[in-house]
């Protein structure tokens, strides 16, 4: 398709690495704020000090910092999960009803979508073993398989994760005082009291509404892939076995028998299960769903899913590398968010949304502005930092319901992942597929997904 060609072309030739836009991004910041905000008994000098350290202060928020370490815990986490034996299980299950590029595509595409849901850091991963081991199974049983398409579909778990469970605004925003929290410095006294302690899952993830719009995405973009693999040509494929399990382990001395004890794993993944139900029981059922309820039973799964220490050891060893790019991009994006808080551009910008918005189209600005940030910006926590606060304080201006507002930055952030390669990374590497392969599949998916989340919004 020549249209994915120039995105890739552009991508290559223009778009530089995440954490050089966070830097450009970061100075530009710096300069509109010594431009638009230095009060006129200010001299230049002097404001532009004050700027560096309203930066200072955001790149060392203790409130942001414990966020930055909840979502990679969220990411790493996830990626441990994937690689427990249970799960590998369930992959090879998945692979043997896998017959033909078109019930491959949609197959992979639905259940990528319904992890990631719960989690986009297992869907993520989860995503990609599946495409490969449906790739090594058609290799092995001799059917043809267009495997760009099915790489393509293990990818779209990505375009409903800020919906879902794990998402960075919707798990924030249900933390007690959070919201306040962001916007202290930001809104006046008479708006921070119309801003709730915490708005529950009852109210985002699992309202009636965001679950329709899930379902509608669900069928409309795994039906997409179907037809797009019945029209498909078959691609050469050369695999080798991509090894899942991380629990294989052998004792090399007498000291390592705890470590691959199973009934320590056990014991250590029973307790911290208890631990989760005895603090978090009354959270579930009033839906206040928070990273660290999310982490917690992650954590005790995933030992007990490995067995013991040493597989759990192992697996975090290969799934660290994935929080790399967000673990030192995560302190500039707070940065950014100290500047415009600190110097009053979070007014100015939200003002000028009000001013072109009414509570009708807001949400629907929301959802172009945040695919385009998302762009630049492509870590949905980083994201809900910079923008959530103009979302919020717009929302509040013009009578837009708060959790509309936010749902609609999630659903715009989370779609042009299907046109920015970011997280894609991950994918690539264990498929073994190029980025110029899948993205004429994932666009079809962008345009198909952003239809159905636009109708949802408009309609809801």
């Amino acid at each position: 398709m020549k249209i994915t060609k120039i995105v890739e072309n552009l991508f290559k030739k223009y778009i530089p690495s995440p954490f050089t836009i966070a830097i450009i991004l970061t100075l530009f910041t710096m300069l509109l704020a010594i431009g638009f905000t230095k009060p006129s008994e200010k001299n230049l000098i002097g404001y532009s000090m004050d700027v560096l350290g309203f930066w200072e202060q955001g790149i060392w928020n203790n409130n942001l910092l414990v966020f930055a370490y909840q979502m990679m815990l969220i990411l790493v986490l996830g990626h441990v999960l994937v690689l427990s034996k249970p799960m590998s299980k369930l992959i090879l299950r998945l692979t043997k009803y896998c017959t033909n590029t078109a019930n491959s595509a949609m197959i992979v595409s639905v259940t990528t979508m319904l992890v990631a849901f719960f989690n986009w850091g297992l869907g993520l991963i989860f995503g990609a073993l599946l495409a490969r081991k449906v790739a090594e199974d058609a290799q092995r049983r001799g059917f043809k398989l267009n495997y760009p398409i099915i790489g393509a579909a293990g990818y779209v778990g990505l375009m409903v994760w800020h919906g879902g469970i794990s998402g960075s605004a919707p798990i924030k925003i249900n933390e007690k005082g959070h919201i306040k929290s962001i916007m202290n410095n930001v809104s006046s006294e008479e708006t921070l009291g119309k801003i709730p302690e915490i708005i529950n899952y009852g109210q985002t993830v699992f309202s009636w509404w965001n679950i329709l719009i899930f379902i509608a995405v669900l069928i409309t973009v795994s039906t997409t892939f179907y037809f797009m693999g019945k029209r498909s040509e078959a691609t050469p494929i050369n695999l080798t076995t991509y090894d899942m399990d991380s629990e294989d382990v052998q004792i090399t001395d007498k000291s390592e028998r705890l470590d691959t004890s199973s009934i320590l794993g056990y014991i250590i993944g029973s307790i911290i299960l208890v631990a989760f139900f005895i603090r978090y029981f009354n959270d579930l059922i009033e839906l206040k769903i928070t990273p660290n309820l999310i982490n917690f039973l992650m954590f005790g799964l995933a030992i007990i899913l490995h067995k013991n220490v040493k597989s759990f050891t192992n697996a975090v060893g290969q799934s660290i590398s994935d929080v790399s790019g967000i673990l030192i991009q995560f302190p500039l994006y707070f940065g950014i968010m100290g500047i415009m808080k600190s110097t009053g551009m979070v007014a100015l910008i939200s003002g000028f949304f009000v001013s072109i918005s009414s509570a009708t189209t807001l949400p629907i600005f929301t959802f172009f502005s945040a695919g385009l940030v998302n762009i630049f910006v492509p870590s949905g926590g980083g994201q809900w930092v910079v923008q959530g606060p103009v979302v919020v304080e717009s929302a509040l201006q013009l009578g837009v319901p708060l959790p509309k507002a936010i749902m609609a930055l999630a659903y715009g952030d989370q779609i042009t992942n299907m046109l920015q390669p970011f997280w894609a990374l991950p994918l690539l590497g264990i498929t073994k597929l190029k980025a110029k392969e899948i993205l004429p599949y994932t666009l079809v998916a962008m345009v198909v997904g952003s239809a159905v989340y636009l109708l949802g919004l408009i309609i809801f």
